[in-house]
């Protein structure tokens, strides 16, 4: 029989300060404790009666370049929901250390628009706990209510680096570099920015904000928020968003920071293509759909 599940009733948001101590704490191995386990936790989070913030809305949408309105922009849950997901993730007994852990992909689906002044009901879990090549992938699922009512759900995918049984294959052919065609804007990320976001989300993974945190996993410079590149790309279509979609987005090689990226934008049968790309390169940094 599996264990029973453990539900954590949250009281109010944790500080997102708090859990990356946590978090940062939970790297370090201590003698007497024993290893991470192999399996995640069967445990959820929960926190009822949420109220959204207007002034951080409003710092959200204005560093994401997103009209402020009654109505939150899609991405916005992901703030709403973090700390939750975080409560998940720093605990000692999850199967690896949340800090340096990269966002690969992420899924919103939004059923419909969400009031600025409506109380929402968060509940987090993670699950699908799986080897890839460059390490361990795992889901974070995040539900977000109105009553009985689900109105916004989210699955992301955080990929922690470590050798794994598929580790040291052969490695993908590398494509030719492409010039890439006109975008239908570019797109300036410098750190300033990128500190706001960090501030405004919660999202202070030393990665982003530090230059020794992200030499320290590797990155030569800090490198901006999945989350972020997938909200400023969505400038491109504000007004011709649905209120139901589908929002998929695949994190592609980082941006360092500073850097300027082309954004595209193409129309299709059901929805939107939607690119982040290196100027001269053109690799992608972020490919969506929008549907």
């Amino acid at each position: 029989m599996s264990p029973q599940k453990e539900v954590i009733k949250l009281e109010g948001q944790p500080k997102t300060r708090d859990l990356y101590l946590k978090a940062a704490l939970g790297a370090i191995p201590l003698p007497g404790l024993s290893s991470r386990g192999s399996e995640l936790p069967n445990r959820s989070v929960e926190l009822k009666g949420l109220r959204v913030d207007p002034d951080n809305l409003a710092a959200y949408t204005k560093t994401c370049g997103l009209r402020f309105s009654d109505s939150l922009p899609i991405t916005y849950p992901f703030t709403l929901v973090f700390p939750a997901v975080m409560q998940l993730v720093v605990a000692r007994d999850f199967p690896f250390a949340a800090v340096g852990a990269v966002h690969a992909e992420n899924v919103i689906e939004q059923k419909r628009p969400i009031s600025v002044s409506e109380p929402l009901d968060v509940v987090a879990h993670t699950e699908n706990l799986r080897e890839h090549p460059k390490g361990l992938l795992v889901d974070a699922v995040s539900e977000v209510s109105v009553g009985r009512e689900l109105v916004w759900r989210q699955v992301t995918t955080f990929l922690h680096q470590q050798k794994t049984s598929l580790s040291g294959g052969p490695k993908p052919e590398k494509k030719p570099e492409e010039v890439p065609p006109p975008p239908m804007r570019t797109l300036r990320i410098d750190q300033k920015t990128i500190d706001k976001y960090a501030a405004v989300s919660g999202d202070r993974n030393p990665i982003h904000i530090s230059s020794l945190g992200a030499k320290a996993f590797g990155f030569p410079r800090t490198i901006a928020h999945g989350m972020y590149t997938a909200a400023a790309t969505l400038q491109v279509l504000e007004g011709r968003i649905p209120d139901a979609v589908t929002y998929k987005v695949k994190f592609g090689k980082p941006v360092f920071i500073p850097s300027t990226v082309n954004v595209y934008a193409d129309q299709t049968a059901n929805g939107w293509d939607l690119a982040l790309r290196h100027p001269k390169k053109g690799y992608p940094h972020l490919t969506a759909t929008l549907s």
